[in-house]
């Protein structure tokens, strides 16, 4: 029989009533309200077009293959980006008929290269290819918010763990701690509001 804790009332319920979870780890409720679901990070917005000028500008560093293409713009995205090969493989093609990409055969792989005329217009459009990665350069400043998601998401970790694992008594420490915690954040905007 699974325990049933004090969140599993309405958790992940819908019309075909509650779903299950991993065990030990908090209900799909509460990492959604967190935005920590199966997901949900958040990523800078790939424009239209940008498949096509981060293939030009990693293959002006050096020929590569396809799949060293995809690994190539995921690593100058920091892992933020790493497109799909539905993606890349036609816009790889669109460029070659553009006579923009050559392919070339060797090794058992189809090594692609810019032409001439890729070189060209690399060159003359700097603006274009620095776009494409500017939204994952951007280093966060000293006035950024903090993000409070990972600590709330390991409290919520750890208030599962005392719902699922803890003791009566442990569940009651718990719940003054949580209560003495929601006064003192409910204080901190109370001193941050303007005096009327």
């Amino acid at each position: 029989m699974t325990r049933r804790g004090p969140w599993d009332a309405g958790w992940g319920g819908g019309s075909g009533g509650p779903q299950p979870w991993k065990h030990g780890s908090p209900p799909p409720w509460v990492l959604g309200l967190l935005g920590m679901a199966q997901g949900a990070t958040r990523t800078p917005k790939v424009r239209r077009g940008d498949v096509r000028s981060a293939i030009l500008d990693v293959l002006a560093v050096e020929p590569m293959n396809g799949y060293q293409v995809i690994q190539q713009i995921a690593e100058r995205s920091g892992g933020a980006w790493k497109p799909s090969p539905g993606s890349v493989y036609p816009t790889i093609q669109q460029l070659e008929d553009e006579g923009l990409v050559e392919g070339t055969e060797g090794s058992g792989r189809r090594l692609l290269t810019l032409t001439e005329a890729g070189v060209r217009y690399v060159e003359e459009h700097p603006d274009e290819l620095a776009a494409t990665w500017r939204p994952f350069e951007e280093e966060p400043t000293a006035d950024t918010t903090p993000d409070l998601k990972p600590v709330a998401g390991q409290v919520m970790a750890a208030v599962w763990q005392v719902v699922t694992s803890g003791t009566r008594q442990q569940q009651a420490e718990a719940a003054e701690i949580l209560a003495e915690t929601r006064r003192k954040l409910y204080g901190l905007l109370a001193d941050g509001e303007p005096e009327s």
